[in-house]
């Protein structure tokens, strides 16, 4: 435990997302006694707030037991996250492109575990050339383009992408940081509905996504950017991301990128004609529409992280 919670904004980070959590559910209750909301919005609310009662404690769970469990976890959610994918698609039906897939994101997590970066960077264009030329044999041309595009775009959300979130467990330090970034994603989307609830005005991309509104994505923006550059700044302090710069960039990333990825998703249900890519997670969807965010900051922070010293781990021997 001294080691788990060695820095300090760890346990306040811990202790203000039971927080909020518990807060949400007593004003769900407030409002529901109260008669301000009705019984299906108030079915909605609880439904979603149940989830996250769930979510969050393995969340935090995967990031305070060991490194192990926070990759083992990157790993899970990147396979469950492709399954989702290909039966919308229909990849599922190009099983060899589907395995090469899997056998890339547990490779690509097998990298981080062992802390080997060379052999992690180098999965990516591995990857992609074996998947350009593995259905060659089967002299198929037809499909061809749509079989490897999907395939490729698949590992890198599902595995490259992701599992930049869990090599970050390299870093001595890491707790703090995945938290950071894990909880702020989720923050992110709550702010930009809740802003364009409250605020409403012209929609940010109607065709794609009807409900996100321009107030919602700015009020987002601003929230978000504003709560990653406060915790930033005591995760920080006396290293080389201790400026205020760099973590309101910082936070910029991690609230732009994470609409992106749900833009990106809303794009994707769009193009398919279904509403939800599962229903795994009553009120919120499938795996992949709650950790849709995810997938675009996880790389974005990381390589920002690095670039700066905010993150540092031992060269691979």
């Amino acid at each position: 435990m001294s080691t788990v919670f060695a820095q300090p904004v760890t346990g306040w980070i811990v202790g203000a997302t039971l927080g909020v959590l518990a807060a949400a559910s007593l004003i769900i209750l407030a409002l529901a006694r109260s008669g301000r909301i009705g019984p299906a919005l108030t079915k909605e609310l609880w439904q979603r707030t149940g989830v996250w009662a769930v979510l969050l404690p393995i969340m935090l769970g995967v990031v305070l037991v060991a490194p192990a469990t926070l990759i083992a976890f990157t790993t899970i959610v990147g396979i469950l996250c492709l399954r989702e994918f290909d039966r919308a698609t229909g990849l599922f039906r190009e099983r060899l492109m589907v395995a090469i897939v899997v056998c890339g994101i547990l490779a690509v997590n097998y990298a981080a575990l062992i802390n080997w970066y060379g052999f992690f960077v180098a999965l990516w264009p591995l990857t992609v050339s074996l998947l350009a030329v593995a259905s060659l044999p089967l002299d198929r041309p037809a499909g061809y383009i749509q079989r490897v595009g999907l395939a490729v775009f698949g590992f890198m959300l599902f595995g490259s992408g992701l599992a930049h979130l869990g090599f970050m467990a390299n870093d001595p330090a890491y707790r703090p940081i995945v938290l950071l970034l894990m909880l702020t994603v989720a923050f992110n989307d709550v702010a930009a509905f809740t802003c364009g609830k409250l605020i409403g005005g012209p929609k940010l991309l109607p065709a794609t996504s009807p409900n996100k509104t321009i107030s919602g994505a700015v009020g987002a923006m601003l929230v978000t950017t504003t709560l990653v550059a406060l915790v930033g700044k005591a995760i920080f302090a006396g290293g080389p991301m201790d400026h205020w710069g760099k973590l309101i960039v910082l936070g910029l990333l991690v609230s732009v990128a994470g609409q992106c990825g749900d833009l990106m998703l809303s794009s994707i249900k769009r193009d398919l004609g279904i509403k939800d890519m599962g229903a795994v997670l009553p009120g919120h969807g499938g795996v992949l529409d709650r950790a849709n965010s995810l997938l675009l900051v996880a790389p974005a922070a990381f390589h920002f992280l690095y670039y700066f010293g905010g993150i540092d781990f031992p060269p691979f021997r």
